[in-house]
C-alpha cells in the first residue's frame, strides 16, 4: 500500500515537471513523502498506532477511587453490584461507568441561605427551613442539620431504582415528613422545653421512614436540631412567662430567707429563755436548798431550846439591861409573858436607836 502511494506521487511529480519545463517556469520541489516503513514490519507498527490511538480516543477502562462507586450499565442496563474503588476495563461504546460519591454528605435546613454552600461538589448544601404548624396552628420554623451516605452496598440497586437525584426524592422529603408529625404534636409555648424529645423524636422517625426503605437506600449518620424559630407573638408572650416566673422564684427565694432568719431569730430566743430558765431554776434551787438548810436548823434549834437555856437567856438580857441602868436610866425592859422568849430591853435615851437581844 505504501510503495503504490509513493510510486502515485512519484508520478504526479513527473507530470508537474514535464508541464512546468514546458512553460519555462520553475517551481519548488515537493518534499518526497515515504511511507515504506519495510514491507511487512511497517504495515505491523502502522496497525500498532492506529490500535493505541483508538484506545486513547475510545477510552476502554475507568478508574474509580476512594469514596466512590461506579455503575456500570450495559446497552443502558444498569449492573445490579457496583464497582469497586480500582481499575476497571470495559467495552466502549456498548459499556458506560457512571461514578457516584458515597462520602458523608450534609444538609443544612436553614432560614438564612448562604448561597456560598449550595454547591453539591463539597457534600454540603443548604434548604430552606421546614416550615410546620404547631398543635394549635401557628408556624414554627425548625432548623436541622442531616448527615447521610449513600450505601454503598446497594449503590447500583439506589440509582436504579431512585436515579442521580436520590437525595431529594429520600432524604428531602423524609425529613420534612416527619419534623412535620413531631411537631405539631405540641404547642409552640412548650417547644423549647421540649427541645431534647423533639430532637430525639425527629431522629428516630427520620431513621425508620429510611431504614424501612428497599435495600436501605441511604445510612443516616446523624440528625442534629439547631434552632426552633417561633412566632415573635409566641416568644414575647414565652418571654413574659420567664420573667413572672423569675419574679415568683426571686420572691421565693426572699421568702425562705425570711423564714430562715425567723428560725434564727427564734432559735436565739429559745436559747436565752433556756439560759434564763436554767438561770431561775438554779437560783430557785439554792432558795430552795437554804431554806431546807434554814429549815433542819431552826429545826434543831428549836429542838435544842429547853427552859433553863431560856432562864439564861433572859439573865444575860437582865444583865445587859442592868449594864444600861447605870448609864441611862431611862432605859425600859419588857418582859414576855410566860416567860418563853428572853425579856427585851430598849434604850430610850435616843428614840432612833433600839437595841433587841435574844
Amino acid at each position: 500500500m505504501a510503495t503504490d502511494m509513493n510510486d502515485y506521487f512519484n508520478k504526479k511529480k513527473k507530470e508537474s515537471g514535464s508541464s512546468n519545463n514546458s512553460g519555462g517556469g520553475k517551481t519548488p520541489k515537493m518534499p518526497e513523502l515515504n511511507f515504506n516503513f519495510g514491507g511487512k514490519s511497517g504495515g505491523i507498527i502502522t496497525f500498532i498506532i492506529g490500535v493505541v490511538v483508538l484506545l486513547v480516543l475510545a477510552k476502554p477502562f475507568t478508574i474509580i477511587t476512594e469514596g466512590e462507586r461506579g455503575i456500570l450499565a450495559t446497552n443502558g442496563k444498569y449492573e445490579s453490584k457496583a464497582l469497586l474503588p480500582g481499575l476497571h476495563f470495559i467495552v466502549p461504546v456498548i459499556q458506560k461507568v457512571y461514578l457516584v460519591d458515597t462520602k458523608v454528605r450534609i444538609v443544612n435546613y436553614a432560614a438564612k441561605i448562604d448561597r456560598s454552600t449550595m454547591s453539591t461538589t463539597s457534600g454540603i448544601t443548604t434548604k430552606d427551613a421546614i416550615t410546620v404548624l404547631d398543635k394549635r396552628g401557628l408556624p414554627v420554623s425548625i432548623e436541622l442539620t442531616v448527615q447521610f451516605r449513600l450505601n454503598a452496598q446497594f449503590a447500583a440497586q439506589t440509582i436504579s431504582n431512585w436515579g442521580f437525584s436520590w437525595e431529594d426524592k429520600i432524604i428531602n422529603p423524609v425529613v420534612r415528613d416527619v419534623v412535620r408529625n413531631v411537631v405539631g404534636q405540641y404547642d409552640a409555648e412548650s417547644l423549647p422545653t421540649k427541645r431534647n424529645t423533639i430532637a430525639e423524636q425527629i431522629e428516630i422517625g427520620v431513621r425508620k421512614s429510611v431504614d424501612g426503605l428497599k435495600n436501605t437506600p441511604v445510612v443516616v449518620q446523624s440528625i442534629q436540631l439547631r434552632e426552633i424559630v417561633l412566632p415573635t407573638k409566641v416568644k414575647e408572650q414565652i418571654e413574659a412567662v420567664q420573667i413572672a416566673k423569675q419574679e415568683v422564684q426571686r420572691a421565693e427565694q426572699q421568702v425562705q430567707k425570711a423564714k430562715q432568719d425567723a428560725l434564727k431569730r427564734a432559735a436565739q430566743a429559745q436559747g436565752t429563755a433556756n439560759a434564763k430558765r436554767i438561770e431561775a431554776e438554779g437560783i430557785a434551787q439554792a432558795i430552795t436548798i437554804e431554806a431546807d438548810a434554814n429549815s433542819k436548823a431552826n429545826y434543831l434549834i428549836a429542838k435544842s431550846l429547853t427552859s433553863k437555856l431560856l432562864q439564861l437567856e433572859q439573865l444575860k438580857v437582865q444583865a445587859k439591861f442592868n449594864e444600861a441602868l447605870s448609864v441611862n436610866k431611862d432605859a425600859k425592859i419588857f418582859l414576855t409573858p410566860g416567860g418563853s422568849t428572853p425579856n427585851i430591853w430598849v434604850d430610850t435615851k435616843d428614840a432612833k436607836q433600839r437595841t433587841t437581844a435574844k
